[in-house]
């Protein structure tokens, strides 16, 4: 069954997925840990096995946020993430196996995370238990293939399906730029989860993009060095994103370009 899931979402163009026993969620790997309400048993109490599927963020997109292409690109990625989660949910369910798929975020409205900043279920949690990576200093789920630039949503479901282990070695390098770069100042630098996200900064940045259309911020996803495709797109070099470096001066026109157009 894992093979046939596993090729199925190849066949989707989905090119991460993980799977973890919902009873992961009853051994806590780290404090402070998600609440027991939060647990994907506390939610459909039938659920065995949690399997989490990833799609990344285009990189080239990422870099010129705040922007209306990377407004748009976060909004396809979510949108393939809720439609392949449901097919998988109902190929299960064709089979047998009682299966829900979870929605990508699972709150109304960006505003709404400034006084609750929580989701009834975590997919980055989810994505770690997994096996699809672990936590940077931004807060994020960092990946070998795609580092920080990766989207996750959820399907729960009755079927026991062999897990994948969790990954025990840190991707983060700890070089602070998505700290630095921060333009809400929301990162405080530590490791996660001794390092909270002011979450409260972070929505209040994101909401007044939003206003303009040229929502998320994206910030500290693009300076993060970690990840197979900044090889694909050349992006390797230090101090990239660093505008007082002539050198790049190029990337940062096309970059300010984008920026010119499509958003308020």
């Amino acid at each position: 069954m894992k093979r046939s899931i596993t090729k199925f979402c190849s066949g989707l163009g989905v090119p991460l997925i993980g799977f973890a026993p919902a009873e992961r969620w009853e051994a806590p790997p780290f404090e402070p840990w998600v609440p027991e309400e939060f647990f994907p048993a506390s939610i459909v109490p039938e659920t065995k096995t949690v399997i989490v599927i990833g799609i990344p963020v285009s990189l080239p997109a990422v870099e010129t946020s705040p922007s209306i292409w990377y407004h748009e690109e976060y909004r396809t990625v979510n949108n393939l993430l809720d439609i392949n989660a449901h097919r998988i949910a109902s190929r299960l369910n064709a089979r047998g196996y009682a299966s829900a798929a979870l929605p990508r975020d699972g709150y109304g409205h960006i505003s709404i995370l400034k006084e609750r900043p929580l989701a009834f279920f975590s997919h980055r949690h989810a994505a770690f238990l997994a096996g699809l990576g672990t936590f940077g200093v931004n807060n994020v789920i960092l990946t070998p293939a795609f580092g920080p630039r990766v989207r996750f949503t959820s399907v729960f479901t009755e079927a026991v399906i062999p897990p994948d282990p969790v990954r025990e070695e840190p991707l983060c390098t700890r070089c602070m730029q998505c700290v630095r770069v921060c333009p809400a100042h929301a990162l405080p630098g530590d490791d996660y989860p001794d390092g909270l996200t002011n979450k409260r900064a972070c929505a209040t940045r994101s909401e007044e993009l939003f206003r303009r259309s040229i929502s998320p911020c994206g910030f500290c996803i693009k300076v993060c060095p970690v990840g197979e495709d900044r090889m694909l797109y050349h992006r390797q070099a230090p101090g990239i994103y660093d505008e007082k470096k002539k050198k790049f001066d190029r990337l940062h026109r096309a970059w300010d370009h984008v920026r010119n157009y499509g958003g308020w």
